[in-house]
């Protein structure tokens, strides 16, 4: 059957998923706020949500012409979260800190593991179901991904503009298969906003990235935007300095939300096992977490453009460069000092 795959929970955690639901409306509720966000410039340098593809993301036609419904899954990264937290804690620490996203999906980028998996899930459905195709939907197509999320009743949007599981909180990836076919599937009831009057996240944002009436981010004030997307010098937002050593990613909004901590109070995420994660991630833990910043500098430096890209070609640092992620080091090293 159809779900034998979809209800194997061994399978589903093999593969790091903790929900699932599905859905057969291909357009957004949300568009005309995506669009508002785009029209008041709040997008900065993420052109690309802003160019030629944003009347793509209107429907899903667009990336399956032939589409008429989507499985939608999280994959979680709160174990590796856990066990990034401990890195921390290590006596050579240098007091940079990563999205803990970089390190969630065995050490390489998970635009590559998440499609691996999505293929497998994929593959075995067309097993069972007769003519299906699919093809996969991550954030680097033209899908408004957590607004699919919400209307297939996974989760809601923080005022961060997260996509929060009320059962497994914002420390997940989406990921999509889209269909050729309509299954006898029903997704699950819309949730509701669960957000309250809480403003933990937009008071804890050091750079006030976080819009809390439109509930959106200002791009350029994001120190993630700083740290992954800008790949040459540029001036950081203002109040990174008083942040906790972001280097390439942040955590600060999600590591104070509520709906984060609430499965840790239910005993439904463990750590990572310490050993698999520090080997999966060693490149980048031992080169980056456990180094003096001056190393680091020097090393980078020292590297050219072509050997680093060879070198981290498969990992999130891979998308910033040589020269984005020298530009971090630069701007901690000088708060350091100062």
């Amino acid at each position: 059957m159809i779900l034998d795959k979809l209800k194997d929970q061994a399978f589903l955690e093999e593969l790091g998923i903790v929900d699932w639901s599905y859905t057969n409306q291909l357009e957004p509720v949300s568009f005309e706020r995506y669009d508002k966000w785009v029209k008041r410039e709040d997008h900065g340098a993420l052109h690309y949500l802003g160019d030629h593809r944003r009347e793509a993301r209107r429907s899903l036609n667009s990336v399956l012409p032939d589409c008429k419904s989507a499985l939608i899954f999280l994959f979680t990264y709160h174990p590796q979260k856990r066990a990034l937290e401990e890195v921390y804690k290590n006596d050579h620490w240098n007091g940079l800190k990563l999205g803990s996203y970089v390190l969630g999906f065995n050490g390489v980028d998970y635009h590559y593991e998440v499609k691996s998996r999505l293929s497998r899930i994929g593959d075995a459905l067309k097993e069972s179901v007769e003519n299906l195709e699919y093809t996969h939907a991550l954030d680097v197509h033209p899908v408004l991904e957590r607004d699919l999320a919400f209307r297939s009743g996974l989760g809601w949007f923080g005022k961060n503009s997260m996509m929060i599981s009320k059962e497994y909180g914002s420390y997940t990836i989406l990921g999509t298969l889209l269909l050729n076919k309509e299954l006898n599937l029903e997704g699950k009831k819309r949730e509701v906003d669960h957000c309250g009057k809480c403003r933990a996240c937009v008071d804890a944002c050091p750079t006030d990235a976080i819009d809390i009436e439109a509930r959106s981010i200002k791009a350029n004030l994001c120190i993630s935007t700083f740290t992954i997307e800008l790949f040459k010098d540029a001036p950081a937002p203002k109040g990174m300095e008083q942040s906790n050593g972001e280097f390439f990613g942040c955590d600060i909004c999600q590591e104070v939300c509520p709906w984060n901590k609430r499965p840790l109070r239910l005993d439904r995420v463990e750590a990572a096992e310490s050993g698999a994660f520090l080997k999966q991630n060693e490149l980048i833990i031992n080169k980056f977490l456990l180094r003096p910043i001056d190393e680091i500098e020097e090393d980078l430096e020292a590297t050219s453009n072509n050997k680093f890209a060879k070198n981290y070609k498969f990992t999130p640092l891979g998308r910033t460069g040589r020269k984005g992620l020298l530009k971090n080091i630069k701007f901690w090293k000088s708060v350091k000092k100062s």
